[in-house]
């Protein structure tokens, strides 16, 4: 067991961010951690790092206490932060070369780890150019360098692909995918379920502080194997007409993205007819049920729309 979160609770004020927060990870596993904004995602993380103090229970990390002042324990992890945190005014190289440095690698280690960086993160022609001139996603790549180059046994990956044109977002999602292969451990948490999907070996949601399941992706949606999942596509979608859905009573959840709702029923209880009957005036576009995925195993747990944060 690499690491173990154990009855972790956490208070800013009246505040309390993590409530009974548990999680482990084995070593080579990849973990995607989901859940909507508020949720606690980034103060688990970063009371996993030791950046902040917990109130109650415990964090282990390479089977010693994590109490923040352990530097064995940072040494080891490597944390790509959801802000780009690189300085624009050093080349790439010297990015780089600096992060290694406070991780106390010595001078010949980083010059050889810095060209085989280089060459992981796709930017071994522009080391030597300042990262003011690069693209958005040149810059989430060479955040992502910093994070791993002193070969960390832990990789945390906190929303890695934000704001980035999707060319560069394929681009770290392959890479992620390869990081795995080679036998990394990763905690990668976004808000696109579909990368969450295409990377983690397993999966926790995570919800007002607390994670509410976890486990394969196949485990997951086994969970709501019996619930039914209808998309109605209208020209001109409401919120008003959302809550008349939300008060069916044979309706369990309904988010509406864009101009699609997106309904969960039990299985065998027919409620198509008063649906269609409520959107009957927004001009129906189309109508289709479906098999559950990732997305709607998160929209009957927590009862949101995971995208509808990101638009936002």
């Amino acid at each position: 067991m690499l690491l173990q979160v154990d009855e972790v609770i956490k208070r800013f004020g009246s505040t309390l961010a993590l409530d009974c927060c548990s999680m482990q990870v084995e070593e080579g596993e990849v973990i995607g951690l989901l859940g909507p904004n508020g949720a606690g995602k980034t103060t688990c993380i970063r009371s996993i790092i030791g950046l902040i103090p917990i109130d109650e229970g415990s964090i282990t990390v390479f089977s010693q206490k994590q109490d923040g002042k352990n530097r064995e324990i940072r040494r080891n992890i490597g944390y790509v932060t959801q802000e780009i945190t690189i300085y624009e005014q050093m080349s790439g190289r010297d990015n780089l070369a600096f992060f290694a440095s406070l991780y106390g690698m010595d001078k010949l280690s980083i010059a050889n780890r810095i060209e085989e960086v280089a060459q992981i993160i796709g930017l071994e022609g522009r080391l030597d150019d300042k990262p003011k001139h690069y693209s958005g996603g040149m810059k989430r790549r060479l955040n992502i360098g910093c994070a791993l180059i002193h070969s960390p046994r832990l990789i945390i990956m906190d929303e890695p692909t934000v704001g980035i044109d999707p060319q560069s977002r394929s681009f770290i999602l392959r890479f992620v995918k390869q990081l795995a292969r080679d036998g990394s451990t990763i905690i990668y948490t976004s808000h696109y379920i579909e990368e969450v999907e295409a990377v983690a070996s397993r999966i926790y949601i995570m919800d007002n502080g607390h994670m509410i399941a976890q486990g394969t992706l196949p485990e997951l949606i086994a969970r709501i194997q019996g619930d039914h999942f209808i998309e109605v596509e209208v020209r001109i979608a409401s919120e008003e007409k959302k809550l008349q859905l939300q008060q069916l009573p044979d309706v369990k959840e309904v988010a509406l993205e864009g101009n699609r709702y997106r309904i969960v029923v039990p299985g065998g209880i027919p409620v198509l007819d008063k649906i269609v009957l409520i959107l009957s005036e927004q001009g129906l576009v189309t109508i289709n049920t479906k098999q559950p995925n990732l997305e709607d195993v998160f929209l009957t747990l927590t009862g949101k729309q995971l995208r509808d944060e990101v638009q936002s």
